[in-house]
């Protein structure tokens, strides 16, 4: 494909189309995702490698893998999705005469524990009266929706070892605090012999900062545990139930460790510490946006 198609013109499917697969790994699982036959899904993937005049996977392989013209291509394709988003929610906002709703991605952990005091703080530093929604999600979900423009913010854990797909100058971020994941297990296991393991699974942003630290430390996590969840809460109430070892965060567990419900194990060099961070786009967004952002850097100064 030598020369970008003239007669059709970019279809923003196509560019959700484009993205699915890189979200799901996956040709078949994508087209699942977007509510397509396979045999559809190809042709809109082609149709839009004949828009842009090049090829934009390599099909060579087993594995999904973008062509070099893919890599260059995924950036743009995110930002345009987004700034669409951002547009008609700008309109939207506008249409209703500043009744403007704020939209946050935050992973489950930090929704429970850190959002709604954070958020009190805010609102006690400067009052608002702007309607705020919440999702709670995998990281995997949040970062999805940042990416889209489906969310304004997002609010997570972070550790500089861990990737993640808000790289770069698009999104900036700013710490709101402090953490640290820790194993915990029930009392009758943490002083005993070695406790089966409650692990993260992929989805989870808490378990790729675990893998990440670890594989800075030069530690390999055990091979087989005996339960996994992208839930925090989910793997912290597990190990109340004596059932093994988690790596919990502290703002998670830390009535349980006063209670007695759960107990400390291992030393200080098992923990692992991470931020709290706040991530936005890069891209100017709605003046109610931007004045919250406004505000969340102001109170994160004065922490």
């Amino acid at each position: 494909m030598a020369e970008p198609h003239r007669g059709r013109s970019l279809e923003t499917a196509w560019l959700e189309d484009f993205l699915a697969v890189l979200d799901e790994g996956g040709f078949s699982r994508a087209a699942e995702r977007r509510g397509v036959s396979q045999p559809a899904f190809s042709r809109r993937i082609r149709a839009l490698e004949d828009w842009v005049g090049t090829t934009l996977f390599d099909r060579s392989t087993h594995s999904v893998r973008l062509t070099p013209a893919g890599e260059r291509f995924r950036p743009a394709a995110e930002e345009m999705l987004r700034r669409l988003q951002i547009g008609r929610q700008d309109a939207l906002s506008a249409a209703q005469a500043g009744s403007e709703t704020l939209r946050f991605a935050a992973t489950h952990a930090l929704a429970l524990t850190f959002f709604p005091a954070w958020l009190r703080a805010l609102e006690a530093a400067a009052p608002t009266t702007m309607t705020v929604q919440l999702t709670a999600d995998t990281m995997v979900a949040c970062e999805r929706l940042m990416v889209e423009g489906r969310a304004q913010f997002l609010l997570c854990h972070d550790h500089p070892a861990a990737p993640r797909r808000l790289a770069g100058d698009s999104f900036p971020s700013i710490a709101l605090g402090q953490d640290v994941l820790l194993p915990v297990a029930a009392p009758v296991l943490a002083g005993g012999a070695a406790a089966p393991y409650l692990a993260y699974t992929a989805e989870s942003g808490m378990g790729r900062i675990l893998a990440a630290a670890w594989a800075q430390a030069g530690r390999t996590a055990p091979a087989e545990p005996a339960f996994s969840s992208h839930l925090a809460s989910v793997l912290a109430a597990m190990a109340r139930d004596g059932r093994g070892i988690s790596w919990s965060p502290l703002s998670l567990v830390a009535e349980d460790l006063e209670s007695g419900r759960l107990a400390r194990v291992g030393t200080a060099a098992d923990e692992v510490p991470m931020e709290i961070r706040l991530f936005r786009p890069r891209a100017r967004q709605s003046p109610a946006a931007e004045t919250f952002w406004d505000r969340a850097v102001t109170l994160s100064r004065q922490a």
